[in-house]
């Protein structure tokens, strides 16, 4: 972690402040991907949770290298090992001038589990509450249902919402801005769904005052075009430079690129959701298989042996990656540092294919965004010509983020490329969404779209979360990436190297989230 920790600080700072910047106090950030909600419950997505960081507060918050610290909760402390009290902030007010209480922390606790039609919501980071009691209007004890350490990381990633505007509040009530009420720095001015955001700053916020009087989010989903508006000014900064722009922009003298490792892991994803035939992987003939090959874990280690990562982070990726076998980038906690990429070796995996039953290969359609992931449809692309060549003819759908949701959470995907950044900074949190079986009840695997289920990384997940030491509990992670070198339930390709790019006269604290908050950029000094 110190490795990441002094990565994370590698900014190069601006000299001399711009006087348009300073004088108009409005920040126009560049954004990769578009919001799709304003809702802070509806979908646990990169640029909707960084939206969220403007408008909205969390009891505990995460600074640029996951580390937690106290925000709406003045503190917190365990007063058993299964009982824990947050002293709430005294004197912060909603953004209509509405106290924040401890009501406000119940209404939302009950909200979040039970958010209509989320397409991956929040309710795992409430899965160890047991009940919540209200000491008075400003502390809360929280009892967990066995010992639970990770509490606090856990609601870091839980916003807080206003029981007075919200209740009854559906989805597209915050997204028009009548319940969109929250403590955080910024209100929302206006949200134009695939086009921009519009903040303006809370003047009445309890921390430190926004230099930002607004601040506009551009959705500038178009690689060439990102770079092209910063380069124009149209833009003060940008996030996932185009890994082709990445050496230029580096020598511009007039541009300052800062960069973070990432907890964004990238991976692909087989269909676990039917035992038998699977939506688009046939024979060579193009009739479809009686039986879901991705079962068998000799098909997921051919896949595997025959992508060749380095040549995915040099050629694809140009350098602004790693390559990876398992969910977090070195020295996180629960990275192993006995498990490492597997071989490039296309004869072993046609040797595990013809094992498997079948000798001749077969056919499928690889699913990736174009635009969400830095070069999503480039290493799609890639892996798919690297396993047509060991018999497994793959044909790449690539498609708009906003259609490959719904098809995702649907199940219409026979194998799909994902990407998932570990919000807690640990181990845990890419086991609860991804690996975890989806169990409504129990609140695991709200984003696990391809329905794997095995109760063994079940039970780890269980049994690390409950461990109150912390080398331990770092212990079952690094055993559940060892299962997970193993059974392969995805297959890992790369780790992202988070950048950005801004105009001269800023300073900005990359985060290892990738998040691109305004409250991470000032003016130089």
């Amino acid at each position: 972690m110190n490795r990441l920790l002094a990565l994370a600080a590698c900014v190069l700072w601006a000299p001399a402040a711009s006087a348009q910047i300073l004088t108009n106090q409005i920040l126009t950030i560049g954004h990769a991907a578009v919001v799709t909600t304003i809702d802070p419950h509806y979908h646990n997505l990169g640029p909707n949770n960084a939206l969220g960081m403007h408008v909205f507060d969390r009891l505990v918050d995460r600074d640029g290298a996951a580390r937690p610290y106290a925000s709406l909760a003045e503190s917190y402390r365990p007063i058993s090992d299964t009982l824990w009290e947050f002293k709430l902030r005294r004197g912060v007010t909603w953004h209509d001038g509405r106290p924040f209480t401890a009501d406000d922390v119940v209404f939302t606790f009950a909200r979040v589990p039970d958010v209509p039609n989320s397409p991956g919501g929040f309710g795992g980071f409430l899965r160890a509450i047991a009940r919540v009691e209200v000491v008075d209007a400003h502390t809360l004890h929280i009892h967990t249902h066995q010992p639970h350490p990770l509490l606090p990381v856990d609601l870091a990633s839980v916003s807080i919402i206003a029981r007075h505007a919200a209740e009854g509040a559906a989805t597209e009530e915050y997204n028009n801005g009548r319940a969109a009420i929250g403590t955080g720095p910024y209100r929302l001015a206006a949200w134009r769904s695939g086009d921009r955001v519009e903040l303006v700053r809370n003047e009445n916020y309890w921390g430190e005052k926004e230099p930002w009087a607004r601040v506009n989010v551009r959705f500038l989903l178009n690689d060439g075009a990102r770079t092209a508006a910063l380069l124009a000014g149209d833009v003060d900064l940008i996030e996932q430079i185009p890994t082709s722009d990445l050496a230029r922009l580096r020598r511009d003298p007039k541009l300052v690129v800062t960069e973070s490792p990432s907890t964004r892991t990238v991976f692909l994803s087989p269909d676990y959701s039917r035992p038998g035939a699977t939506p688009l992987v046939t024979d060579n003939a193009g009739v479809p298989l009686p039986k879901n090959p991705f079962l068998d874990v000799r098909v997921r280690r051919a896949l595997s042996l025959a992508i060749n990562r380095d040549a995915l982070v040099d050629r694809v990726m140009e350098g602004a990656a790693e390559a990876t076998a398992q969910w977090l980038p070195r020295g996180a906690f629960g990275f192993n540092p006995d498990i490492r990429p597997a071989a490039f070796d296309p004869d072993a995996a046609r040797r595990l294919l013809a094992e498997a039953g079948f000798p001749e290969g077969f056919r499928l359609t690889l699913a990736t965004p174009n635009d969400r992931w830095p070069n999503d449809s480039r290493l799609a692309q890639a892996v798919a010509q690297m396993w047509t060549r060991i018999g497994v003819r793959t044909q790449v759908d690539a498609m708009p983020f906003a259609a490959f949701v719904p098809r995702r959470s649907r199940q219409d995907h026979a194998m799909q490329l994902g990407a998932w950044g570990s919000s807690t900074g640990e181990g845990s949190n890419y086991l609860l969404a991804i690996v975890s079986t989806f169990d409504r009840q129990k609140l695991t695997g709200a984003s696990n779209m391809t329905r794997h289920s095995d109760p063994r990384f079940d039970a780890l997940l269980t049994r690390g979360a409950a461990t109150m030491d912390d080398a331990a509990r770092e212990a079952v992670w690094r055993e559940a990436v060892a299962l997970y070198a193993t059974e392969m339930p995805m297959i890992q390709l790369v780790q992202y190297i988070n950048t950005w790019a801004h105009r001269p006269g800023l300073q900005h604290m990359p985060r290892m989230d990738e998040r691109t908050v305004a409250t991470g950029v000032r003016p130089a000094r």
